[in-house]
């Protein structure tokens, strides 16, 4: 049972998510294109972001809402990734690592949307680590 956000797996793998994204965004044609790696930085840090502000809240209902809008971050980042690759900024090797992780993370949003939803702890912490 996690007691701070950072203990949350969720957490820990949206946090490796946002490191390699910009170690990627860092260099080359990519780190030229300021919007580009503005925009896909800042999806990719409102995935970590939304899941720890959404823990801090007072329950599971505004828990679960801010991870679907972490979960729409994930959208987001997958969309930015597809035009990197389209425009050469990222090889195909590194847009599968990438988008395998946001997939991930994508997977393990809907999956704990799906407990808090059906959780019988309707207006307290849903606890899981």
């Amino acid at each position: 049972m996690a007691k701070r956000f950072e203990g949350l797996r969720i957490w820990r793998v949206a946090l490796d998510l946002c490191e390699d994204v910009y170690r990627v965004t860092g260099h080359g044609a990519f780190a030229r294109d300021f919007g580009l790696k503005d925009q896909i930085r800042r999806a990719a840090v409102s995935v970590m972001s939304n899941v720890a502000e959404g823990y801090e809240r007072d329950g599971d209902r505004e828990f679960r809402q801010f991870l679907f809008v972490a979960k729409g971050s994930c959208g987001e980042v997958r969309a930015q990734l597809h035009l990197a690759r389209k425009l050469g900024y990222v090889d195909q090797p590194t847009f599968e690592d990438l988008y395998g992780q946001v997939m991930n993370a994508t997977r393990m949003l809907a999956a704990l949307i799906k407990a808090i939803g059906a959780s019988d702890h309707r207006g307290k912490k849903y606890r899981y680590s």
